[in-house]
């Protein structure tokens, strides 16, 4: 007999039924199974009544039993019928690309912000690189019984004092040896062009001239492009000047209130997650006052190994050059390349390219045993990052934000490389939900 429409869709909607509920007896029996509490045999269950049985077999209440129903794996499939044609590999493709392109519009918006406001993320960065730098002298003073404020202020002008008179020394300094590299650097020019004449490559006169001529008008042409560039740099001396005040006045803060600041940031998390940031955040502050420690030692080093041999053989400038590998010694690998290869220029220009030779050796040995060596050794594992990694840190950094952009890559790839280290070990156990903030040691 034929059932009426009424009949079929109640027989549709009771097997649907009954097979939601053997679902989750199946899932129950399974748990029950996996629990070491209970020793008792897992119930059977069965199709029930009214449910289709496979095969198209009638249900026990003698009703059709219509197309079969196929198990039930406990959850609904996500995947739609276009999706399941798309091949696997596909899918898995797209899904990253659309992933990793949110990811760059977040990074090229970052740093379109940081480029934006660059006149204060710049002297924030450098800031906090002096605090770490002068952080352990306000610590002496603290443990002497100093005012937090004092000890800073201490501190602080100390070390624009010695800055200040560095700067002065150098420049008096260069002011005087001018005269004198100007004339050695007129005998060197002559000796090259005598060498021209009567060297391997018989140039004549008429071809110096000409090639002389060619540098005089490529410098006319670039007059403007050079006048130009001069008048920008003439522009940003404002800024320069508004930097290196904020610069203070941060270092300043930092000394003093870095532990209040910190907290307040920490107070921003959810509950949860303040540990676990306060935690990574500490190391962070570590990993950053170990490698400004280690890499102000390294230069040192590196200055003074330089510069004894340049006050040996009477090499013009020998107290800026000195001045300039300490400064170029902050920039990993490149810094310390190019401050060398002006030393050796220098004692090309006035002593000849026998001295000039020798000064290259002193700069590659010191290099090699600051690389090999020194580096490993006082940085030691915390700090330590791939070469290749170092850079590309540098590399980017000049592009992104030219000299202090090289000067803050390397700093920053090590902090980061600390914390996201810190984030990703195994979790502790939590923190009690009434915990409102643990206690932050304070960045001074």
């Amino acid at each position: 007999m034929r059932l009426s429409r009424f009949e079929q869709v109640r027989s549709r909607v009771r097997r649907a039924y009954e097979s939601g509920r053997a679902s989750v007896r199946a899932a129950q029996s399974g748990a029950d199974r996996d629990d070491p509490r209970t020793d008792e045999p897992p119930a059977a269950v069965g199709p029930g009544p009214g449910v289709a049985v496979a095969g198209g077999e009638p249900s026990g209440n003698g009703t059709p039993a219509g197309p079969p129903v196929p198990p039930s794996s406990g959850h609904t499939s996500t995947v739609s019928r276009d999706d399941a044609d798309v091949p696997r590999g596909l899918r898995i493709a797209a899904a990253w690309s659309w992933r990793l392109l949110v990811i760059g519009a977040i990074f090229w918006a970052l740093l379109r912000i940081i480029g934006t406001i660059r006149i204060v993320i710049i002297p924030l960065a450098i800031a906090l690189l002096l605090a770490a730098l002068l952080a352990p002298a306000v610590g002496w003073l603290l443990r002497a019984r100093f005012p937090r404020t004092l000890a800073t202020a201490v501190v602080l002008v100390t070390g624009l004092a010695g800055v200040i008179g560095t700067l002065t020394l150098v420049v008096n300094q260069f002011i005087e040896g001018v005269p004198e590299l100007s004339a050695n650097a007129t005998q060197g020019i002559r000796q090259i062009q005598q060498w021209l004449r009567e060297g391997p490559l018989h140039m004549s006169d008429n071809q110096l001239d000409q090639y002389i001529a060619q540098g005089q008008q490529w410098v006319d042409e670039n007059t403007q492009a050079l006048t130009s560039g001069a008048l920008s740099t003439a522009s940003t001396i404002f800024e320069v000047l508004t930097g290196a005040l904020l610069v203070i006045f941060a270092v300043f803060f930092f000394l003093r209130d870095g532990g209040t600041i910190w907290r307040f940031l920490v107070r921003l998390l959810p509950v949860a997650a303040r540990w676990r940031v306060d935690d990574a955040g500490k190391a962070c502050w570590e990993t950053l006052v170990a490698y400004v420690r280690a890499t102000v030692l390294v230069a040192f080093i590196d200055a003074v190994g330089i510069g004894i041999f340049l006050v040996i053989f009477d090499i013009p400038f020998a107290f800026p050059l000195t001045a300039l590998i300490f400064l170029g010694a902050f920039i990993p690998i490149v810094g310390a390349t190019l401050s060398g290869a002006v030393a050796v220029l220098v004692a090309l220009v006035d002593s000849g390219w026998v001295i000039a030779l020798v000064i290259l050796g002193v700069v590659v040995g010191v290099q090699q045993l600051e690389g090999n060596v020194l580096q490993p050794l006082i940085m030691g594992r915390a700090v330590a990052l791939h070469p290749l990694a170092v850079l590309l840190a540098i590399t980017a950094g000049v592009v992104l934000a030219g000299i202090v952009g090289a000067l803050v890559a390397v700093p920053l790839i090590a902090v980061l490389n600390t914390g996201v280290r810190r984030l990703s070990r195994r979790r502790s156990p939590e923190v009690p939900p009434d915990a409102v903030v643990v206690t932050s040691r304070s960045v001074a």
